[in-house]
């Protein structure tokens, strides 16, 4: 099975996945209770799936979708503010086609890279439980194991590290010790692929200067020479 034919049935299983029945109630009241600003769209409502390039060797790796965000167009970091920072960073630094991502259907195509997340519903104040994290885990092992190109994790946020770590753990791979610490531009021999940690653009880092465009253009420039 070609990785594209892999990474086709993850998503039809991402999307029928109702197996949290709290992130479910959630991200469905999210959909019909629609913020102003949307009123006139129809939300997605439904778990987000990765998307990108199949032969990548860069897997960037997020919290879970934002329930006005993913939650509302169907693509994970598309339609919010998290997802302005991380595909202009992406298009300066040479893995998406365009600055911006609005829609699924925007023309907006990864070069090299591709986006996935912990969990894959929208979860209330974006707080996952444990149990809900430990269910999704199966689809990022099952998609790290689909492209087998990567050699670059960029983890954003300590969530999405501590996920990356976890899965690479399933996987069977090597544990560091001592456990690598997540922080900005901090890096994880793991062996096949290097963990690479980069805050998240949230607006809570964005806004407060904790997160600049040059401090995350500096991450993905550093997974793009890790990828050669």
């Amino acid at each position: 099975m070609t990785s594209r034919d892999a990474l086709a049935l993850i998503e039809v299983d991402v999307i029928s996945c109702r197996a949290c029945p709290r992130l479910v109630e959630w991200r469905e009241r999210v959909a019909r209770d629609k913020r102003a600003a949307f009123a006139g769209e129809t939300y997605w409502g439904r778990p987000v799936p990765g998307f990108g390039d199949p032969h990548a060797r860069v897997l960037i790796v997020g919290l879970a979708p934002a329930a006005h965000g993913g939650n509302r167009t169907g693509r994970i970091f598309t339609g919010d503010r998290s997802g302005d920072w991380l595909f202009a960073s992406l298009h300066r630094c040479g893995f998406a086609s365009q600055p911006t991502s609005v829609r699924r259907d925007d023309g907006l195509s990864l070069d090299n890279a591709y986006v996935a997340a912990a969990v894959r519903c929208a979860p209330p104040a974006n707080k996952p439980a444990p149990e809900e994290r430990d269910r999704c885990q199966t689809y990022l092992e099952r998609e790290m194991e689909a492209l087998p190109e990567v050699r670059c994790v960029v983890a954003l946020g300590a969530y999405a590290w501590d996920s990356a770590l976890r899965v690479h753990a399933a996987l069977g791979g090597p544990r560091p010790r001592p456990k690598p610490r997540f922080g900005h531009g901090a890096e994880a021999d793991l062996g096949d692929y290097l963990l690479l940690g980069s805050f998240h653009p949230s607006q809570q880092n964005t806004f407060t200067g904790r997160l600049t465009e040059e401090m995350l253009d500096a991450v993905f420039l550093r997974a793009a020479q890790l990828a050669l």
